[in-house]
């Protein structure tokens, strides 16, 4: 790809995808490509376990950075840190906020988030993205807060 070309959308996440887990997309594309059989998150579990390869917030996914979230909040006494494998939240921004989305953006949560969130009523639910909180509280009932306030509410 040569400097002048600028990704937008789920292709900017290749950059950081490739220089992280050292393989070409194409070789990620190709691995998913055979998995036929399986559903989406059946994919993202497999590629996690075989591979090494997680799923969080998608600016944190795009950055490379939920790694060393979980490892910071795996810092805290007692802290028994757990990701949510899902894919987006359903919001996407602001796509979730317009009427004529909710149902698609309710059943994309459905998928995975909100059953997790729920299984885990005494959990403390850690969403650093804003819409992703407001699907949680909307969908789950459950409050979610960013990781800086987890983090300021255990130096006090």
């Amino acid at each position: 790809m040569s400097e002048q070309q600028k990704l937008s959308g789920p292709a900017s996440y290749f950059p950081s995808i490739e220089k992280k887990y050292g393989q070409p997309i194409d070789h990620w594309i190709k691995l998913v490509q055979k998995q036929k059989d399986m559903k989406h998150m059946e994919v993202v579990n497999w590629l996690k376990s075989e591979h090494g390869l997680g799923h969080g917030h998608c600016h944190q996914k795009a950055f490379g950075v939920m790694s060393p979230v979980m490892e910071v909040i795996g810092l805290i006494p007692n802290a028994k840190p757990e990701l949510i494998e899902s894919s987006c939240c359903g919001m996407a921004g602001s796509f979730g906020y317009e009427a004529s989305h909710l149902d698609v953006s309710m059943q994309m949560a459905e998928l995975s988030l909100l059953p997790a969130v729920r299984a885990k009523a005494d959990a403390i639910v850690v969403a650093d993205g804003t819409s992703c909180r407001h699907q949680i509280k909307d969908g789950a009932s459950r409050d979610a807060i960013h990781v800086a306030q987890l983090l300021s509410q255990h130096l006090q």
